[in-house]
């Protein structure tokens, strides 16, 4: 029986707990100011907002060319796996959220048959040369604005050249 009148209290305390704290929200009614208390200035662009360039991070990528010869070919495809989830790599590979990879390496740009690329990236034209891979796999979204492929990118230069490599390695 005491065992019962504890547990009752018990609940009993967070029945009242629980009552207190809606009839105190029901009757409390904060008001928000209208305007913000600190008004913060902001410059126009005649000050420090003109003076800081915007750097194209894609001008100042490293060349990709003379790093796929040291890359690892085991953690591209380690790499890939990222990938996977959106494209097959086997030859033959059926499309999936994004078109097979199998031979992408210096092929044209949106051209894998049965596959509906954005209207940004069909556009964009060219070949998927180490160069382009290597830009598009940094930040794709900031190369291609527009397209449909949801990924952030690989913001290691190895990790993108060992990528390539073995992106490279699917081919006849």
């Amino acid at each position: 029986m005491e065992s019962n009148k504890i547990l009752g209290a018990i609940i009993l305390a967070l029945l009242l707990a629980a009552a207190f704290s809606k009839i105190a929200d029901m009757t409390v009614h904060p008001e928000f100011p209208k305007e913000l208390a600190y008004t913060i200035e902001i410059p126009e662009g005649d000050s420090l907002g003109s003076q800081v360039e915007e750097v194209n991070i894609f001008e100042v990528l490293p060349e990709i060319t003379p790093m796929l010869a040291s890359a690892n070919l085991a953690n591209g495809e380690k790499l890939f796996k990222k990938c996977a989830s959106c494209h097959t790599y086997q030859k033959g590979g059926e499309n999936k959220v994004g078109p097979a990879m199998w031979g992408i390496v210096n092929r044209a740009k949106a051209s894998v048959d049965g596959f509906a690329y954005s209207g940004a990236l069909a556009d964009f034209g060219g070949d998927w040369s180490v160069e382009e891979l290597n830009k598009f796999l940094l930040k794709p979204k900031k190369y291609v604005p527009g397209t449909k492929m949801n990924f952030n990118g690989l913001k290691k230069d190895q990790d993108r050249a060992d990528l390539i490599k073995w992106l490279d390695n699917l081919s006849d």
